[in-house]
């Protein structure tokens, strides 16, 4: 919801400065918040992008974009829209990072002992996630094939459950958004031992990153703006250059990193290519680990 807002913000600004090429009102059509089972995302972002597939390709009606809806074909038995062919991407606007938490009592102190622990003791341990399909299941999914693991998930409606089900013991660990997380860590009611993200966060530098310890997972959540295809190049860079000043503003600055958004370096082809990697790669994690909808 923050995110909606955001980014409603952003665009009324867009549309404002984009005058006389938005002579009516943007619509912006977003989906749910991250943390909602996956099946439920799935067809619930599904839903509004539908609706900007189909729209007049004016630059009058955008939709957000995020990483559940390159997951979503490949959960969905069928699709109103084409991810990647029916929406003209505008620019990507954030990344959302992840870390690995387990509770402070528990007896691992690294990933080296974690994942020691879960090759002794094959799915005895449990790690939450805000749902199927979502990018905490994902990610630990993809880090359970990188690392040769098995371990047993156990979705929550919504991050917010999966962090709380960690911190009282009901589950092992979770890869869980930072935003959701780091709070707690401070607190000392969770202990970070790693990031999927390709750098350290800066908000926990003395944490490191999976690929530092050897697991290829790169796993961040991410968001953006998107138009029906064949909207006119001219229209999509205006819209693009626009964000890119509306996004350069301090107060922009300021109210992305107050909700946890790292701000994103990007273009509409840029933007473009990363939904295409996207589906590709999630199709390979959602089926070489089995994940099927609630």
């Amino acid at each position: 919801m923050r995110l909606a807002l955001l980014t409603f913000a952003l665009l009324a600004a867009a549309n404002a400065a984009a005058q006389p090429f938005a002579h009516r009102p943007v619509r912006l059509l977003t989906g749910a918040p991250p943390g909602t089972p996956g099946d439920v995302v799935a067809r619930i972002v599904a839903e509004p992008l539908a609706a900007v597939a189909r729209a007049e390709p004016d630059g009058h009606t955008l939709g957000v974009l995020g990483m559940p809806s390159t997951v979503a074909p490949s959960l969905l038995a069928s699709m109103p829209y084409d991810t990647a062919r029916d929406l003209a991407p505008v620019r990507q606007l954030s990344w959302v990072s992840n870390v690995l938490v387990v509770r402070p009592s528990s007896q691992w102190r690294s990933v080296a002992e974690l994942v020691a622990a879960a090759k002794a003791r094959p799915r005895e341990l449990a790690y939450a996630s805000g749902g199927n399909g979502t990018p905490a299941h994902l990610a630990a999914a993809l880090f359970s094939q990188r690392a040769g693991l098995e371990l047993r998930h156990v979705p929550y409606k919504g991050v917010v459950a999966g962090v709380a089900a960690v911190m009282g013991e009901q589950v092992d660990l979770m890869i869980a958004v930072a935003p959701a997380a780091l709070a707690n860590i401070r607190a000392g009611k969770l202990r970070a031992l790693a990031t999927p993200a390709p750098a350290r966060l800066a908000a926990l530098p003395e944490v490191p990153t999976l690929a530092e310890l050897g697991y290829a997972v790169d796993v961040r959540d991410w968001h953006g703006v998107v138009a029906p295809r064949g909207t006119p190049r001219p229209v999509i860079e205006r819209l693009e250059n626009t964000l890119v000043a509306v996004l350069a503003l301090p107060d922009v600055k300021e109210r992305l990193a107050r909700v946890g958004l790292e701000p994103a370096e990007s273009s509409a082809d840029a933007f473009a290519s990363h939904i295409r990697a996207e589906v590709l790669k999630w199709a390979r994690v959602v089926s070489d680990a089995g994940i099927k909808p609630d």
